[in-house]
């Protein structure tokens, strides 16, 4: 059971190991772009590649549903970023229940994230989790754990694509345990942080009162989806990549670019600043800032932010900035 890119590398392993994949199940197809071309979910691409038989029910409360799954007579179900709250029955379904690959070291980060709220949060390490579900979110016995370390210049896409491919063999050696009888489960202690809360586009806006080492951790990880963007007169500006520095900022006002040359711009910040590398206005490919400075002259004192930010500072206090 699965939907998105993460759960393939795992579906994949399980395809090449030899176990059996009975059927796949995953999120309806949906409707995308103006033209509302139907788009099947890339697990469902990868079962069709290999003539495994595909599901895709609404929910899985209707008991005909319930009967449907039991129909395959699993040993195991193995759960990747369905999508889809699981009852007792479903969980109750398959002789060693069911069994997830979570992308963090829970009981850290339970949730609809995880990977991009570890760089968020500046962890040094994250891993994968393969976890006894139970009716909790994301609380079932911890049955295995594969720890990496965070890159210093990692992003949300490239945490992404690692833990992707870290899950499937470490699933691989709890199946084998799991049928010796020889599995370890280990319950799960209160979780030191905050809900991985699901991304919205919203949360890529950046905040220059915030640190410079805040917001180019920001950066990296909303990084390639929502993405972190400001503004330069007026319009969108998505920022790609940048480099904490603290010179020269600390007599200019959050947001204010107060160095530029030909191959880059400074912006200072409520802490530090930043010196912007890589970045993408409206309608236009990403680009290095040399390129982009070719064609857009940005000066020092510019000021990056919402017009109303820019007139009045803080946007919660506009009337008494009036």
């Amino acid at each position: 059971m699965g939907t998105p890119d993460f759960a393939v590398p795992t579906l994949e392993a399980l395809i090449k190991s030899r176990h059996e994949v009975a059927a796949v199940y995953t999120q309806p197809d949906r409707e995308q772009g103006r033209g509302k071309k139907v788009v099947f979910s890339p697990v469902k691409e990868c079962a069709l590649r290999h003539g495994i038989p595909v599901r895709q029910p609404k929910g899985l409360k209707k008991p005909e549903t319930v009967e449907r799954l039991r129909s395959y007579e699993p040993d195991v179900i193995v759960v990747v970023a369905y999508g889809v709250i699981l009852r007792p029955p479903v969980l109750a379904s398959a002789k060693y229940g069911c069994i997830n690959v979570h992308a963090s070291l829970l009981p850290k980060y339970r949730g609809a994230a995880p990977i991009q709220w570890a760089i968020l949060n500046g962890e040094e390490e994250t891993g994968v989790t393969i976890m006894q579900m139970d009716e909790g979110l994301d609380t079932g016995d911890i049955l295995a754990q594969k720890k990496i370390a965070i890159a210093g210049d990692e992003t949300g896409e490239s945490l992404f694509e690692k833990l992707s491919h870290l899950g499937g063999p470490l699933l691989l050696q709890v199946l084998d345990q799991a049928e010796a009888g020889t599995l370890c489960p280990v319950k799960q202690g209160d979780s030191p942080t905050m809900y991985a809360k699901m991304l919205e586009k919203e949360m890529g806006e950046i905040d220059f009162r915030k640190s410079a080492v805040e917001i180019e951790r920001w950066i990296r990880g909303l990084n390639s989806w929502p993405s972190a963007y400001t503004f330069l007169n007026g319009k969108m500006l998505k920022i790609w990549k940048a480099e904490v520095t603290d010179a020269g900022s600390a007599h200019s006002a959050p947001g204010t670019v107060f160095s530029a040359d030909k191959k880059s711009f400074t912006v200072a910040c409520g802490d530090g600043a930043l010196r912007i590398l890589e970045l993408q206005s409206a309608g236009k490919p990403r680009m290095f800032s040399d390129a982009f400075l070719r064609g857009n002259r940005i000066d020092p004192g510019t000021v990056l932010g919402r017009r109303e930010e820019t007139l009045f500072g803080d946007p919660d206090k506009k009337e008494n900035s009036r």
